[in-house]
């Protein structure tokens, strides 16, 4: 069905993929971006529910409010690390870049889509948010593919996202997603790269037939 050479596109771009902090002030084309939105859409839901929106935010105004949101999280955050040896990491880590980034998407979860009975999510309410982290790979997959940087921002409280971006209460702000071109696309991730975490050992995390079980 494939040739090993798109077999082997398919896992190099896997194994290329970063989450990118820096980024330049060079515009990103919208066919690229509605190349890697349509990549998202192609994702597997749950229920085929497709619980997910896209707010796409350009104006310096709102990224600048969003920024803010993040940085004060970030600051809230490195309280836990106070007494850890892993602070000045902390501190010295680039969270985010959504100033520098010439789009933000934030990619929404409505778990009301398809009704109060969706297919697969009665037995598991999450997997509405797993069908929206499945886009969010795509997106990652398909913005590699394009040459374009892709960061995801985690740091902020959903109320405050909400608020700036005027998104109703039941709908989850699942992230924010910075898009543009850098100078700098990490060989490994981030936090290996600064000693935060290595990557596990494959083999110890797989089981066999029960948890703790490992095989021969």
């Amino acid at each position: 069905m494939f040739s090993k050479e798109e077999k082997e596109a398919l896992y190099k771009v896997i194994a290329t993929r970063r989450d990118v902090r820096s980024f330049k002030s060079d515009p990103v084309p919208f066919e690229a971006v509605e190349k890697i939105l349509g990549a998202a859409h192609q994702a597997p839901s749950v229920g085929f529910m497709q619980p997910w929106n896209f707010i796409l935010i350009e104006t310096d105004e709102l990224k600048q409010k969003l920024a803010w949101a993040a940085d004060k999280e970030r600051r809230a955050l490195a309280i836990h690390y106070e007494e850890d040896e892993r602070a000045s990491t902390f501190l010295q880590l680039k969270i985010e870049g959504l100033r520098e980034a010439p789009i933000t998407i934030c990619v929404t979860c409505d778990p009301t889509r398809g009704g109060a009975h969706v297919l697969g999510r009665n037995s598991i309410p999450e997997t509405d948010m797993m069908s929206t982290a499945c886009a969010i790979q795509n997106m990652w997959l398909a913005s590699c593919v394009e040459g374009i940087a892709m960061g995801w921002v985690s740091f902020y409280k959903k109320a405050d996202i909400r608020e700036i971006l005027e998104i109703p209460p039941h709908i989850d702000p699942v992230a924010l997603i910075s898009l543009g071109y850098t100078d700098v696309y990490p060989k490994a991730p981030i936090l290996e790269t600064a000693k935060w975490e290595k990557r596990k050992t494959l083999k110890n995390l797989i089981f066999k037939n029960k948890w703790g079980e490992y095989g021969e």
